[in-house]
């Protein structure tokens, strides 16, 4: 089945609906789900779709002739180009009339092997697609190499593209789709582990328990997700050892540059190009505190894909009980009674999303654009801080929020902190609305008997309906 993607592939009917040649760059991490998209836009169309193998231009060549030919040109059965140019010609040539897709994945395999291939591409494209009906979509996981390569100015291909979608994870609520028989609890959880990417999230089956899930992808020698941080890091990076030791002291706790490079034993310099290459692929973020993004005394680096953050938390250290069939010892042990501290984060961003989308949509006391979180000293001059921040930056005005993920009630203690809190972000702008998020509703007497108009209550059955 496929879910989401809706503003997607509105973009690619409305570029496949325009006349002439048109073509759309689709980049994004790996499992992130565009291939699933493309082929899901291809349906009903005239149109052929091929994944670049780590093979030779030649072989990639051959193997894409035979594709679209047997696609889009089946009387030609057998035909044989002599080099990429010569089969660009025949494409050309077989789309000269109706509407014809063209669908390159994973382009970055042939650049890699033939340097010159992206300067042959924009030859054919400028020589022979021109004056056709074709619509290109170019494809590739590599991050860094499609946003160097394929898009910047000094690519070949510069300049010819009519649009280009960086595919990113699913928010928590198109997510939900893929478990739709779990609770609001369960499928919090759910896009806490996976991160909201389109293959981990197809692993899980709602017909089973979220334990059993848990433990059948994660803590199972067979397990899809049990060797998945590994083999990923394997496929970007030459030498995964720096940027295992990196995410493992992340996941440890540590956020600071000075901190990582300490426990990491990684000189600063090494770290910052480390650091750069995870926040490339979408493993880590640089978080800066919402209305201080210039000091940068308040950035941190933080774990932000869900799948790896809980891997490195949970799962590397349980390797040698899965290797002795006791994964599912080691999880109720060790893992099960930690998921609501582990979620305490996840929730946090799941409620900055809601406020931006209900910010957005008008169903707050101001129009909420931007959200984040925020951190520093108060009045006495003690570290504290704010889980979500939502403002309105062109009327100055906020909401602030607290979020708490636990199995008990949310009581005024929560509001009494937050309403502390009020002045601290920033002396320009004026907090007009109080959250509060919880996983287990709220005491009587913020149900009852709090009289500050200000304040909302905001329940995850709320947040997932």
């Amino acid at each position: 089945m496929f879910f989401g993607r809706e503003s997607e592939l509105k973009v690619l009917e409305n570029t496949s609906s325009k006349k002439g040649f048109q073509m759309t760059v689709i980049y994004g991490r790996r499992r992130i789900g565009k291939s699933k998209m493309i082929t899901q836009f291809l349906k009903g169309k005239r149109g052929s779709y091929y994944l670049a193998t780590k093979a030779s231009l030649a072989k990639n060549i051959q193997s894409w002739a035979e594709q679209f030919i047997g696609d889009i040109n089946p009387q030609a059965e057998g035909a044989s180009f002599a080099n990429a140019d010569k089969f660009f010609q025949f494409m050309a040539n077989s789309c000269k009339g109706e509407r014809t897709i063209i669908a390159l994945d994973e382009i970055p395999y042939i650049a890699e092997a033939e340097p010159a291939f992206l300067s042959i591409f924009q030859k054919a494209i400028d020589t022979y697609f021109s004056d056709t009906n074709i619509y290109l979509i170019i494809c590739g996981s590599a991050v860094s190499f499609m946003e160097n390569e394929v898009l910047s100015e000094k690519s070949p291909l510069f300049g010819r593209r009519t649009n280009q979608i960086f595919l990113k994870p699913f928010g928590f609520k198109d997510s939900a789709l893929f478990v739709p028989n779990y609770t609001p609890e369960e499928k919090a959880i759910v896009y806490g582990v996976t991160g909201g990417v389109a293959k981990y999230l197809t692993l899980f089956d709602d017909s089973l328990s979220l334990d059993q899930n848990l433990i059948n992808n994660f803590f199972s020698k067979s397990g899809y997700l049990y060797e998945e941080p590994q083999n990923l890091l394997t496929q970007e990076f030459r030498n995964i050892v720096s940027y295992n030791s990196v995410i493992t002291v992340c996941a440890g706790g540590a956020n600071k540059v000075n901190e990582i490079a300490d426990k990491s034993h990684i000189s600063t310099a090494a770290l910052t190009y480390i650091l750069n290459s995870l926040i490339t692929v979408g493993i880590m973020s640089k978080i800066s505190a919402i209305t201080e993004e210039k000091n940068k005394k308040k950035t941190k680096y933080e774990i932000t894909d869900g799948m790896y953050k809980f891997w490195y938390k949970f799962v590397q250290n349980a390797s040698a009980a899965i290797e002795m069939e006791s994964g599912e010892k080691y999880y109720y042990a060790n893992v099960k009674p930690r998921l609501h501290e582990f979620m305490g984060g996840i929730f946090e961003h799941i409620c900055r999303e809601y406020t931006l989308i209900c910010g957005l949509e008008g169903k707050l006391d101001c129009f909420v654009s931007k959200t984040g979180t925020w951190w520093g000293a108060n009045r006495e001059h003690v570290q504290t801080d704010i889980d979500v921040v939502g403002l309105d930056e062109s009327a100055k005005r906020a909401v602030i929020g607290e979020c708490k993920f636990k199995n008990e009630e949310m009581d005024k203690s929560s509001y009494t902190a937050l309403l502390e809190r009020k002045g601290l972000i920033d002396a320009g702008y004026s907090e007009v609305q109080l959250l509060l998020f919880s996983l287990s509703g709220f005491s009587k007497w913020l149900t009852e008997e709090c009289d500050d108009k200000s304040v909302k209550l905001i329940s995850i059955d709320e947040i997932y309906s």
